[in-house]
């Protein structure tokens, strides 16, 4: 308290010395800094979006109708435990284009909604109607019509770093157009939904009603979608999530062009690379997506990516993780031409491909029981080991479910024949190749197509 007693005394004397009813300029005393400018710009580009339809939902389930004889007797109907239900939400939106009233919002605020009502700032509803929805993304593009819109400009997400300050805009509760403002607490998050992730993690408050709603820079640019929060009771504990503004402008591009967004693979199985893997290959640092495994026939295999490569870089734009590979493949469409940076035995090469549907990997065949499980690696356990009959190397005869084996992505009849760039002739070379080794990258063969698996 010793300390705050001398602020409190500055603070008290420039009160004592400001004249009644002067200017606080005129009084020497600096303008209190204020988000009022930025807001006053902003807030009247968020819409309030209400929506309403049915959806089918399955109430308690009489056993009895599980039995096919019970409902064949009584004429039981198909889908007899179901019943339509009535609902209505709300969430928030962003306009972006004023001239065509496209608004841009969140797929899952409009999903199975029958009626779209957008309440713009002043109170005047609008009927909407969907110009395309991607559930991957999380992103949906409506339209409305209505003379004098405002919008919103597109900030670049990627220059966004971590403590810059933002302001979350939004309809929370039902209570429009709501203020909170924080900073960008990290940047390129996943893990959190099952679609495309590389969300903005802020501080500032995102409530239920946020969803779909502007995350704005100190310049009055739109910088991320409000998506998501962390909250085990449903309210803001201060953890929330944003789509970043260019994926959600990507995204927006192919929804008002297309309707739909078509993605295409470059048809690569891949791992972030994490230290370990940097270390066992040689890597100057942990920067790009490791190919584990090159469909046959892809993309990919035709511009003569490997297992073992590093992707860089896609059309330029650097690759930090696997999960930027994948955000970057998945926002381009079929046929697009891609040009991919990548590294070789540590020489950065480039090559190009055209983005394509990639036939799904086949299933690999269940091999016979073994019974010797050497321990050789911590990420073994569980698959029972041989030393290969012909072609040389070790045999994986054997997989135990949901073992760390099996969760690393070993199958029945893989054959691992390098380790940690070491070649494998047999069980005695693997040892040799793992021994004091804290992580493990192996390439295996499965069928006719090689690929690596890390072993943390």
């Amino acid at each position: 308290m010793k300390r705050i007693r001398p602020a409190l005394a500055a603070a008290a004397l420039v009160l004592t010395l400001a004249q009644p009813g002067a200017p606080l300029a005129a009084q020497g005393v600096a303008p209190v800094p204020s988000l009022a400018p930025i807001v006053k710009r902003a807030s009247p580009a968020v819409v309030n979006i209400a929506t309403r339809g049915t959806i089918k939902q399955r109430g308690p389930q009489n056993p009895l109708l599980d039995d096919p004889f019970f409902r064949r007797f009584f004429d039981v109907p198909p889908g007899g435990g179901t019943r339509e239900r009535q609902f209505q939400s709300a969430g928030s939106g962003v306009i972006i284009d004023a001239k065509n009233g496209y608004v841009l919002t969140n797929a899952h605020v409009i999903e199975n909604a029958s009626e779209i009502t957008v309440t713009l700032q002043d109170g005047t509803d609008l009927k909407a109607e969907v110009v395309g929805s991607d559930a991957p993304s999380d992103v949906a593009v409506l339209r409305v019509t209505h003379d004098g819109l405002a919008q919103l400009p597109f900030g670049d997400s990627s220059r966004l770093e971590v403590g810059d300050y933002v302001v979350a805009i939004g309809n929370p509760f039902g209570l429009q157009h709501t203020v909170t403002q924080g900073i960008v607490s990290g940047l390129s998050r996943s893990g959190i939904t099952d679609g495309y992730e590389d969300f903005i993690q802020t501080d500032a408050s995102i409530n239920p009603g946020n969803s779909g709603g502007a995350l704005v820079n100190l310049r009055g640019e739109l910088v991320g979608i409000n998506t998501a929060i962390l909250s085990r009771s449903g309210g803001n504990i201060g953890i929330g999530f944003a789509i970043p503004a260019n994926m959600a402008k990507n995204v927006m591009e192919q929804l008002v062009k297309y309707g739909t967004v078509k993605r295409g693979l470059l048809g690569v199985s891949i791992y972030t690379v994490t230290p370990d893997i940097a270390q066992s290959l040689g890597l100057k640092d942990t920067n790009g997506a490791l190919v584990s495994e090159v469909v046959q026939g892809s993309p990919a295999d035709k511009a003569g990516l490997k297992p073992g490569d590093v992707i860089t870089s896609i059309n330029g734009q650097n690759v930090k993780s696997s999960t930027e590979l994948q955000n970057a493949i998945g926002l381009l469409r079929v046929g697009d031409r891609v040009d991919v940076g990548f590294i070789r035995d540590g020489k950065p090469r480039r090559v190009s491909a055209s983005i394509a549907e990639t036939p799904a990997v086949g299933a690999a065949r269940s091999g016979d029981e073994g019974d010797e499980t050497p321990d050789i690696h911590r990420g073994l356990v569980g698959a029972q080991l041989a030393d290969a009959p012909n072609a040389g190397g070790v045999l994986v005869r054997a997989v135990e479910s949901g073992s760390p084996a099996a969760q690393a992505g070993l199958r029945p009849n893989d054959v691992i024949i390098n380790a940690n760039r070491t070649q494998v002739g047999n069980l005695r070379h693997l040892r040799e190749a793992a021994r004091g080794a804290n992580s493990l990258v192996l390439t295996i063969r499965r069928g006719n197509t090689a690929l690596l698996i890390p072993l943390p």
